[in-house]
């Protein structure tokens, strides 16, 4: 028994080795934490600051404005002091001369020939634009190019020595969490510095190609077509707008996403003007009733509405397609595509990968401009003559035959194909999903339908294929969108 306890006891380290290696360890712990707090909070941004001041500028704009015969502007129409403020403007002299009104923006150098990116509301109208640089220095700017899709505007000084600038970085490198610097001349104030952390990414607001980064770092009025930098210094966003209810900084700002920027800079660079890709489709997102009630396993993927006159026509796709890939890269929903149509080259062929009638089929697309095809209008297909008007009530709706007199009232076009709404049931689905009178069928099952028997055909199909949704194509003002209403009950 002795020699076994002598022998266990020598298989144990020595109680100084052990208490060396835990104070090694938390002395390594304690290091590690330091470093990385100290690469969370710098100990000033005051370097930084110096290093990208001198490429951001602050810019001043001036536009003549025509004179208002009336107080519109001041009071709002109607209001009990339209009257006080008319008379004041009376004695005041004539309201309809032009006046010369100015703005205050910022923006930011991105090469030394004088490249610089601000906002397009920063600029818009004016007929001069003044730049001041962070030394005092003030020169004259013209305007190389617009994008009102991102809000991102181009100008061009021409400096008698090479300019400091700054680099972009890369946007989509950021992190929810990670420190950034914003800087511009807010309110008017001259030369400012903000920080604070990315507080989200991929915000949208109201474009079809908004990528926003959000920050908590300060953005006022006058910080618009300020850059966001990196601690590196690079550009990661242009400070475009706020969230606010009184027009003052509450820690929710957006910036455009620099991977946006940096691609609408090349095209203004190059063509005074952006090129992007158009497809020439009609989307809406894929839910969970239209998926299943065309058969596709996963909500995902960009359902075609409508193919008008354009390159995806040309390369066969067809209205009630699924996008599910497009150039290589899978498609999500209908934000991601239009993103990635929009960044695509113009006259590029593309693989585009579509669900159809239970199968998946490649389309090859050549990409056409989707500037030239903004006033494009959708095709039609012929309509087959109806010998009567019919009505039928059928999932909550009253459906109709699209008569002479119907048309006139709804003002659907006399080539158009369809059921005419001119009911629907409140306590129905389809009131519940946004169907109203009024409202146009054209499809029910991926088949155009025309007449009411057509329809009682899709949906029996439907029944048959085991379905527990009938899928509609249905056009309101001329604008389509799919539905999937329940055939139970």
């Amino acid at each position: 028994m002795q020699s076994k306890a002598i022998a266990v006891s020598r298989q144990l380290p020595h109680p100084n080795i052990i208490r060396a290696f835990w104070l090694g360890a938390l002395a390594l712990a304690f290091v590690l934490v330091q470093a990385l707090a100290a690469q969370a909070r710098p100990e000033s941004l005051a370097p930084l600051a110096e290093q990208i001041s001198p490429s951001v500028v602050n810019i001043t704009t001036s536009t003549v404005v025509e004179g208002r015969t009336g107080p519109q502007g001041i009071v709002p129409e109607g209001s009990p002091f339209e009257d006080f403020f008319r008379e004041f403007q009376d004695r005041n002299g004539p309201s309809d001369r032009p006046r010369r009104s100015s703005a205050l923006g910022s923006g930011f150098v991105i090469s030394e020939d004088g490249y610089i990116v601000t906002n397009n509301h920063v600029i818009e109208g004016a007929d001069e634009i003044n730049i001041e640089f962070f030394n005092g220095d003030e020169l004259t700017a013209t305007l190389v190019g617009t994008d009102p899709n991102t809000d991102i505007a181009l100008l061009k000084v021409e400096a008698d020595a090479p300019l400091p600038f700054v680099p972009f970085g890369d946007s989509d490198g950021a992190r929810v969490g990670d420190w950034v610097v914003a800087m511009g001349n807010p309110l008017g104030q001259g030369f400012s510095v903000s920080a604070g952390i990315v507080s989200a990414r991929n915000r949208a607001l109201s474009g079809s190609y908004d990528d926003y980064i959000q920050t908590d770092a300060a953005i006022n009025r006058g910080n618009s077509g300020g850059p966001l930098f990196n601690m590196d210094g690079e550009v990661i966003g242009v400070n475009t707008a706020i969230l606010s209810p009184n027009g003052g900084s509450i820690g929710i700002g957006f910036s455009m996403a620099s991977n946006v920027v940096t691609k609408v800079v090349d095209q203004l660079q190059e063509f005074g003007e952006t090129r992007r890709g158009w497809l020439g489709v009609r989307i809406q997102d894929v839910t969970d009733d239209i998926a299943e009630a065309i058969g596709l396993e996963n909500t995902e993927g960009a359902l075609v509405t409508s193919v008008p006159e354009g390159p995806a026509k040309e390369a066969g796709m067809q209205d009630g397609d699924v996008i599910l890939s497009f150039a290589g890269v899978d498609v999500a929903d209908t934000r991601g595509l239009v993103r990635q149509v929009g960044n695509s080259p113009v006259g590029e062929t593309v693989r585009v990968v579509v669900f159809r009638d239970g199968e998946t089929l490649t389309l090859r697309v050549t990409l056409g401009r989707r500037e030239e095809a903004e006033g494009a209008v959708p095709a039609v297909a012929e309509a087959p003559e109806a010998d009567a008007p019919e009505t039928k009530d059928v999932l909550g709706l009253t459906l109709s035959t699209l008569t002479e007199e119907l048309r006139a009232e709804l003002g659907v076009a006399e080539d158009q194909v369809g059921l005419a709404v001119t009911d629907v049931d409140e306590t129905s689905e389809a009131f519940e999903k946004g169907l109203r009178a009024g409202d146009v069928i054209t499809e029910a099952g991926q088949q155009k339908v025309a007449t009411i028997a057509e329809f009682e055909e899709r949906l029996e199909d439907v029944k048959e294929a085991g379905r527990k949704s009938l899928l509609l194509l249905v056009r309101r003002a001329g604008d389509p969108r799919f539905v999937a209403l329940s055939l139970a009950g």
